[in-house]
Order: structure tokens, then sequence, then C-alpha cells
């Protein structure tokens, strides 16, 4: 079967997001005064073909952990769908 992967990586809260402060700066220079935080992160999408969906959703998070996040400042979710 094949699987379509929405995978979204965002750093741990505990980590200082230099990019988020940047891009919020940005947002009050341009007017929106009201944004109070910003967290930058990655989205992939990724199609797999894998025996089920908890086949699926193992290797999505193994990829996660070997190469798409780094798990010691990053944390990660996805969503697996059939793909059409």
């Amino acid at each position: 079967m094949r699987f379509q992967a929405r995978i979204h990586v965002t750093l741990k809260q505990v980590v200082n997001d230099p990019q988020g402060l940047t891009v919020r700066g940005a947002l009050h220079a341009l007017g929106f005064a009201g944004v109070q935080d910003v967290r930058v992160g990655k989205y992939l999408e990724l199609a797999l073909d894998a025996a089920d969906e908890a086949t699926a959703g193992e290797q999505v998070a193994e990829m996660c952990r070997k190469l798409l996040a780094n798990p010691v400042i990053e944390e990660f979710r996805y969503e697996l769908a059939a793909a059409v």
C-alpha cells in the first residue's frame, strides 16, 4: 500500500528559537503588534510504500529519529493517510 506522511518538526519548547524571534520582530515592524510568540519549524510531505499503516508509521518515526529531526533539540509529529 502507498501512504502519504505529513511531518511537522519543531524546536522543543525549552530551546531558544532565534529565527522565531526574528520573524516576530519583523511582524511587529509590519504593524502586527498582537503577535506574541513565533516558533519556526519544518514541514515535509513524503509518499512511501508499506505493508500496512502501522508499518508505515514505524518507518516514518524512524526516518524522523535518524534524519529528519534532531532528537536533542527538536520534536516531531506526523499524520498518515492512504495515498489515492
